[in-house]
């Protein structure tokens, strides 16, 4: 049993980088439907550098970053996404 969606989350303001990235991860949701995910943009610069993210765009996949500064391609962010699903799916067994 998983504990809910794979929560994804795009630190991004406004920037061309920014836009692709939010691009990028909604592309690479839509080519896993079997994955349930959330997808949450923010936009607050005091959350970002709490969290340790010191480039913008970035990209936190379950409280994870994964990305920062940079734009990773489709095919990376699914294999990201995939990533922690198996994750939950493996904590899910150990409970």
């Amino acid at each position: 049993m998983n504990d809910g969606p794979v929560k994804i989350e795009v630190f991004a303001v406004l920037c061309a980088k920014c836009k692709r990235m939010e691009l990028v991860v909604h592309a690479a949701s839509e080519e896993l439907p079997d994955i349930d995910v959330e997808i949450v943009k923010n936009q607050d610069l005091i959350s970002l550098r709490e969290r340790g993210v010191m480039a913008n765009p970035a990209l936190i996949i379950d409280g994870e970053i994964v990305a920062q500064g940079t734009v990773p391609s489709v095919e990376e962010t699914k294999r990201l996404i995939i990533k922690a699903h198996e994750k939950r799916m493996k904590r899910g067994r150990s409970d």
